[in-house]
């Protein structure tokens, strides 16, 4: 592994996991303040509005001040975003926060994601790209068992996310000069991506909606299930972590596999894992938190292989683009997945959560097989 892409991976890693903490204490501290789960996944929901607002402009604004700089400039917004929410416990302050939080951390992943893909090669970028998701999930997952640890109450928690953005600025300062450089800017419209790679870019719209949910809702599953804030805190830790064990399988994997089927066949072991688990809840707590693993580690492969799959197919201005538009699918799901999974959770306590998701998948598995089936007619009729 090239240094630039040591250096982008550790970054990565360190900014998720302050960010997981964060998205895992807002929703408790929100929850234990009253609020109802749907107001919870409508504040999570503020940073994919702020994700899908601004990826669009992270390419233009990167090739003017360069990607580094701007990459530093996002992780110094992330830390002081994090300071604010110490200074009021004001819903609406929190959404203006979380706004401005979700349009730094689009930076982070719009920027890293195309640093990344650009720095591995053509038959080695779904490794590279495994590689560096299971990183980020080590990170994600390392986050709410700081949470834990140190307790959703009072203002550490805050302070430890702050310091954890800044901290990731010191392996950036010294992979500058590594920086990849965008020498053109792509024209198509966000639509246009959708168009020609829909199975890959409605992949990062599941990811997003399964993955924020997952780290923000499901402590509040597990207290509407009984269990404690912590042991909800534990739950997000395990199925995050599943996700980032199975990356490098799965990127290995989709190097060699047309990756459209296989984001196929993840997202089919997805939807009979989530009925799975709404059927068997906390009744046998062993079991939930291995099945949790499994399929935290299915359902995160949907994000990879997706990314690595616009990787395959676009280069330079385009791939920033595409990237781009990636991070907006995903930021659609973080719009749309808390509130509906949050307002299952409401409906039908606590195996809402899980049947929630699992309508989810079923909608993608039903546009992307047809989006399949029509490509295959068309290929065979050509």
């Amino acid at each position: 592994m090239n240094r630039a892409l040591l250096g982008a991976i550790v970054m990565a890693t360190i900014a998720g996991c302050g960010l997981s903490l964060t998205v895992a204490l807002l929703s408790v501290r929100l929850d234990v303040a009253g609020y109802s789960a749907h107001a919870i996944g409508l504040n999570t929901a503020a940073a994919g509005i702020a994700s899908l607002l601004g990826a669009p402009f992270v390419p233009r604004v990167a090739k003017r001040v360069g990607i580094a700089r701007l990459l530093m400039i996002s992780l110094a917004i992330g830390g002081l975003t994090l300071l604010g929410f110490t200074l009021t416990q004001d819903y609406g302050v929190w959404l203006i926060l979380r706004f401005i939080m979700g349009m730094a951390v689009t930076v982070l992943f719009v920027l890293s994601e195309f640093w990344i893909t650009t720095a591995s090669t053509s038959d080695r970028r779904g490794l590279a790209i495994g590689l560096y998701a299971t990183s980020l999930g080590a990170g994600f997952a390392l986050g709410p068992v700081l949470l834990a640890a140190v307790g959703t109450s009072g203002n550490l928690p805050f302070f430890i996310g702050t310091a954890l953005f800044w901290g990731a600025i010191v392996p950036l300062v010294a992979n500058t000069p590594s920086a990849p450089l965008l020498e053109t800017r792509s024209r198509k419209p966000f639509w246009m991506f959708l168009k020609e790679a829909p199975v890959a870019t409605l992949a990062g719209l599941l990811h997003g909606a399964i993955e924020v949910a997952g780290i923000g809702l499901l402590p509040v599953y597990a207290l509407r299930a009984g269990a404690s804030a912590e042991q909800g805190a534990l739950f997000a830790s395990i199925f995050v972590l599943g996700a980032g064990a199975m990356q490098v399988p799965l990127g290995l994997l989709s190097d060699r596999l047309d990756r459209r089927k296989l984001l196929l066949v993840i997202a089919g072991l997805g939807l009979v894992g989530a009925l799975f688990l709404a059927v068997v809840g906390l009744s046998s707590l062993i079991l939930f938190e291995v099945v949790l693993l499994l399929w935290g580690g299915t359902v995160g492969g949907l994000y990879p292989v997706g990314l690595a799959h616009l990787g395959a197919r676009y280069r330079d201005g385009e791939l920033a683009g595409a990237n781009a538009a990636f991070v907006m699918t995903y930021s659609l799901g973080m719009l749309i997945g808390p509130p509906l999974i949050g307002a299952g959770l409401d409906l039908v306590p606590p195996s809402g959560f899980f049947l929630g998701i699992a309508i989810l998948i079923g909608l993608y598995l039903a546009v992307a097989g047809l989006r399949l089936t029509r490509s295959a007619a068309s290929v065979t009729a050509g």
